[in-house]
């Protein structure tokens, strides 16, 4: 009897030894794959998870997930410095110190469970409300150009509405975004009682993942930041769609502006991450008596003018393939350009302007460098029919710079975009030291503008008839 005793004790110490040693090997596997904490083997284990998570996280309260988000908040506010330097190392766009700000700006200006505002109609026949409630699985499709402030933007609005959500990064940001996925659900996990997965990521970019994820049955609700071959990808899907496309945004600069003003705030604007954001300046069209004193302003403050036919030539070719922006330069810096373009020049200038016509590619085209066409207008009302054609129905943003109230208030009326600034940088219009909240989708395709924890939820309708009107 004592000798099976010791066998079976035997046993057992194998098993469990194999069991350990298995669970180690599978440990391994994990963290060489970067799997676990949000991160998946695949998008259909991604979106399982996150389906699971929500059943779970829509019994939570408000109180709860405000709870969460400002624990989020917190805590994410020591790994930007990281994350901005891996985005960049990564990507090779944009800089580190404007990267720090925007994802500083992210977790700080993003609407959370505030956002949710309860609307309530009362009367002899009783009491109706319409209340925001969460969706479900969110599918978001995430840009290269701001990776980690889109991915932490839609973050905090998914689970302020109430949802779990489910990210396809870009394949060149695909590193950053499965860090950052793991650390966010890292946090959620230290602070206990929440559910896990209620953020996730498939740990490669497969050609699939975007269809599946547009067309998974347990997907309830798509935000899609990107161009406008993916949005129309997305609104093909049948499903409710927020859509983010591409922008170009034009400047106008009458007689009337700040012209030293001006010249600053463009600067500033086109020049924030390489003029990587979408909301930047994209061209400056500037009435001709003021377009030598604008320039020269600019060059004040740190801008390179390319003049010579030659050097225009030779940046042409640099920057553009086939008539396109040549994507090995897109968020690079004027100095790297520069060089490349086998341009002579000194310092290190914040911003290259040429002038151009309005049909030259440069105003044409959405660059995303920090390369701003300077277009002489010979008055305010060409400036203006000129910019609506160059921002092109895209519905994103436009900027102006004048003292005229009946400009400043009809270009904003004609160009009907969804961010119109005045008198500032274009970042302004983000919420970046200006006022209003911040959100990286800006949905002027399908018109929710910037996007917020309300254009995560489901507006819903609820009746009580011939009750609760005291009035």
């Amino acid at each position: 009897m004592k000798k099976g005793l010791v066998m079976d004790r035997k046993n057992i110490e194998n098993i469990v030894k194999k069991v350990l040693e298995k669970l180690e090997t599978e440990q391994k596997t994990a963290k060489t794959e970067g799997l676990g904490l949000g991160v998946c083997s695949n998008m259909e284990i991604a979106i399982e998870k996150a389906s699971s998570a929500q059943k779970h996280y829509e019994k939570y309260s408000l109180n709860q997930r405000e709870k969460l988000i400002n624990h989020l908040r917190r805590e994410l506010t020591n790994f930007v410095e990281e994350i901005s330097e891996m985005t960049v190392n990564e990507t090779g766009m944009g800089k580190v110190k404007d990267k720090i700000k925007t994802n500083l700006l992210a977790i700080e200006k993003t609407p959370g469970v505030e956002d949710l505002s309860t609307q309530a109609f009362t009367g002899d026949n009783g009491l109706t409300l319409i209340e925001l409630s969460a969706f479900g699985v969110v599918g978001s499709v995430t840009p290269v150009t701001n990776p980690t402030e889109t991915i932490i933007n839609n973050t905090i609005s998914a689970l302020a509405a109430g949802n779990s959500i489910v990210f396809s990064p870009h394949p060149n940001a695909l590193k950053v975004s499965k860090y950052l996925v793991r650390v966010i659900n890292e946090i959620i996990e230290n602070l206990k009682d929440y559910p896990k997965n209620l953020v996730t990521i498939s740990k490669a970019s497969e050609k699939n993942d975007v269809e599946e994820l547009f067309n998974h049955v347990d997907v309830d609700l798509l935000v899609v930041t990107g161009g406008t071959e993916i949005v129309n990808k997305a609104l093909r899907s049948g499903k409710k769609v927020v859509g983010a496309g591409a922008g170009n945004p034009p400047v106008i600069v009458d007689e009337s502006a700040n012209i030293v003003k001006a010249a600053k705030d463009i600067v500033s604007g086109a020049s924030f991450d390489n003029n990587l954001l979408c909301v930047s300046e994209k061209s400056v069209l500037v009435i001709d008596d003021v377009t030598d004193y604008l320039t020269f302003c600019m060059q004040k403050e740190g801008a390179i003018q390319i003049e010579n036919t030659s050097d225009i030539e030779k940046l042409q070719n640099c920057i553009l393939k086939d008539g396109k922006p040549n994507e090995n330069y897109v968020g690079k810096s004027p100095a790297v350009i520069l060089k490349n373009a086998g341009i002579q020049f000194e310092g290190n200038p914040k911003l290259i302007i040429v002038e151009t016509d309005i049909l030259h590619p440069f105003v044409q085209e959405e660059l995303l460098m920090p390369v701003v066409p300077v277009v002489r207008q010979k008055d305010f009302d060409t400036a203006l029919k000129n910019a609506i054609q160059v921002e092109g129905k895209r519905n994103n943003t436009a900027i102006i710079h004048s003292q005229n109230v009946s400009r400043l208030s009809e270009a904003a009326k004609k160009i009907k975009t969804t961010i119109f600034v005045k008198n500032a940088p274009s970042y302004v219009g983000l919420g970046f030291e200006g006022e209003g909240y911040v959100g990286f989708t800006i949905a002027g395709r399908t018109g929710e503008g910037i996007v917020s924890a309300k254009d995560f939820a489901r507006r819903r309708r609820c009746v009580l008839s011939g009750s609760f009107s005291i009035r």
